[in-house]
């Protein structure tokens, strides 16, 4: 529950997508795919290029968000945040917890799984903005008790919406999954956008990196072929160990912990606080 993996499409497009098999057990792989005409035109590739029998490469699976042991859970979803959800709601069923799922949109009509869904009875609610407005999360966050699990994935604003609410709450542990950037992390205050090298551990190479371009950037002008997605410090995709150095993290997936460790860095956003890196590359 949790998992994803990163589709090499046939243009050279990395995209991401959550791993959801209905009952949340081992077996094929299934993705859902909406398709975004003003995307960045990795939906519109798969729904229009993609067939039966086309093969594609993937990589992983890997989990930025996994299901955590816990009593008491409650899930809310906006969109095709839905998707990796599917699975923790299984996995929750199993484990004998209490739990609870929103599940937001503009209509029902645009909501995904609602069949699936069903067969969860009234722990489930369905709410089509079109017929009831905006999720009452107020009210679903006050009846969740102390110490329960908070799992939502699906748009900014209704992440935006569900931390500043669980941060007046104490006793609920949040964890969210998001698709686009959160609001960019500045540069610290006493450091500015300088130069630095990194040194590829395993190949010997050294690559510069200018003020102004981002480590992504200068690996790949140097031919390394490195992964990466949404290039905005979101997905994961181009997580990359740090073995010397202090990396200056620009993103908004690490945890404060994994910030604090120092030895992960999402090489599309984030910099170097010094002059060198050395890279697991």
């Amino acid at each position: 529950p949790g998992a994803h993996v990163d589709l090499l499409l046939p243009s050279g497009l990395v995209r991401q997508y959550s791993l959801h098999h209905a009952d949340g057990r081992p077996g094929p792989w299934r993705i859902a795919v909406l398709r975004e005409p003003d995307g960045r035109g990795g939906s519109a590739e798969l729904h229009d290029r993609v067939a039966v029998g086309t093969r594609l490469r993937a990589a992983g699976p890997r989990n930025r968000f996994p299901l955590l042991p816990g009593q008491d859970l409650l899930f809310l979803a906006g969109g095709i945040g839905i998707t990796p959800l599917l699975p923790m709601l299984a996995a929750a069923e199993r484990r004998g917890s209490r739990w609870r799922l929103a599940y937001a949109g503009r209509s029902r009509a645009s909501m995904a799984f609602l069949p699936e869904l069903a067969r969860y009875g009234d722990r489930v609610t369905v709410a089509p903005r079109d017929e009831c407005g905006r999720l009452d999360l107020d009210a679903l966050l006050a009846g969740t008790p102390a110490g329960a699990l908070v799992y939502c994935c699906g748009p900014e604003p209704l992440l935006q919406a569900v931390r500043a609410r669980c941060e007046a709450l104490p006793g609920l542990a949040l964890h969210t999954e998001r698709f686009t950037a959160a609001a960019p992390v500045p540069p610290a205050a006493d450091t500015a956008d300088t130069d630095f090298e990194a040194v590829l551990r395993r190949s010997g190479r050294t690559v510069p990196v200018p003020a102004g371009t981002s480590l992504l950037r200068a690996l790949r002008g140097a031919g390394v072929a490195v992964l990466a997605s949404c290039e905005e410090g979101t997905c994961g995709t181009c997580e990359t160990t740090v073995l010397e150095g202090v990396p200056e993290h620009r993103d908004s997936l690490l945890t404060p912990e994994e910030r604090a460790a120092g030895d992960l860095m999402l090489i599309c956003v984030s910099r170097c606080l010094g002059s060198r890196l050395v890279l697991d590359l």
